[in-house]
């Protein structure tokens, strides 16, 4: 079997929230999709990427030129195909930034073949330890939201049947440690005890901060913080997660393996968060979750949850999926919610598809 071509597109989706209607912002957000073609009759495979930027145009480009570049390749042999594209571009262009987000849509359309070539699930393929897994939902409940809005998208997604949920902490404007507190309680209140909620930094806060703020607000019990300071501050970090018996996430800001393996032997977290785009693709996904697990420690996803499901699921240490629907659209059908949980496809390879006419609707 052999890569004979691809085509590429941007779709610039529009930034709503559809898990709690609650307020949104402007813009758009824009995602790099990819389709492979093999010279096998009807067996092609899909992958997109995202940047969450004005560069959108240049990662479809640099996404373009990789793809190009394996033409010709047996697309079920992954490793040596991402090693030499590595070798070609990454040494100069990686392995943070553009060259790993578009060896990610590179990555991800390989898999998807593999599992469509071998007649089985991704998660299969990578693991197969379970075929169902818990989510929460993330993006309903924003900073921006005043504590109404915020008290209110929370009790409708109880009413939905989620189970877990993420809010944000480090708040706009004039913010003082009481105005923090004063978040999580409102939240927690409205959703009762028994709701694991978890809590958003998103690196605004300094060390000092962290501790004195993450201090306040653990009589609301919860699941766990997540990036509190800079995401290369290992040493950091590591203060707050020993001053505090809240669980401690990081990980979505880093690119590519070894930095993990810097903020693991740091013992800068207690939950690994991967995101499969900035990790270069599922590959470089399982082996930082295989990193993770000689941590002892579990793993949560960021993004993307029509491909996480399959990864969370596929290891022994997967702990929950991010559920933020922002690309949601791109598919004619994804998995869903049901009591708090996702269940996995059990069709050939991510089982999903491009939905055309989104796509044209939305084309960048």
């Amino acid at each position: 079997m052999k890569i004979t071509g691809h085509v590429s597109s941007v779709a610039r989706l529009p930034a709503d929230e559809s898990l709690a209607g609650g307020p949104t912002v402007a813009g758009t957000r824009d995602f790099v999709t990819l389709t492979l073609h093999t010279d096998q009759p009807g067996l092609s495979g899909i992958g997109l990427t995202y940047f969450g930027g004005p560069l959108t145009p240049a990662l479809r480009h640099t996404v373009d030129l990789l793809a190009t570049m394996i033409v010709g390749d047996d697309p079920l042999r992954i490793e040596a195909i991402g090693d030499r594209l590595r070798s070609a571009a990454g040494a100069s262009a990686g392995p943070g930034g553009m060259f790993t987000l578009a060896l990610a849509a590179i990555d991800i359309a390989l898999w998807d073949i593999k599992g469509k070539a071998l007649g089985v699930p991704v998660s299969t393929l990578a693991g197969g330890h379970r075929t169902t897994v818990p989510t929460y939902a993330s993006g309903a409940l924003m900073r921006h939201f005043t504590l109404e809005q915020g008290a209110r998208a929370a009790q409708h997604l109880v009413g939905q049947g989620w189970r877990q949920m993420k809010t944000q902490l480090a708040l706009p404007g004039a913010t003082t440690p009481a105005k923090e507190e004063e978040r999580i309680r409102v939240i927690r209140e409205a959703i009762g005890p028994d709701i694991d909620l978890m809590c958003d930094i998103n690196q605004r806060w300094d060390v000092r901060q962290a501790i004195s703020i993450g201090q306040r607000v653990e009589q609301y019990g919860l699941f766990w913080l997540e990036d509190v300071v800079a995401h290369d501050d290992y040493p950091g970090m590591a203060a707050v997660a020993r001053a505090l018996a809240t669980p401690i996430a990081a990980g979505e800001y880093v690119y590519g393996p070894v930095p993990f393996r810097h903020m693991l032997e740091a013992r800068s977290v207690d939950i690994v968060m991967i995101d499969v785009l900035r990790a270069g693709g599922i590959s470089g996904w399982l082996k930082i979750a295989g990193m993770a697990q000689a941590f002892n420690l579990p793993v949560v996803s960021h993004l993307l949850p029509e491909i996480h499901v399959h990864l969370i699921s596929a290891i022994p240490n997967g702990l929950t999926v991010e559920f933020m629907p922002w690309s949601s659209a791109l598919f004619r059908e994804v998995p869903r919610m049901h009591e708090g949980m996702l269940s996995v496809a059990q069709k050939p390879g991510l089982g999903l598809e491009f939905d055309t006419a989104a796509l044209e609707r939305w084309k960048g």
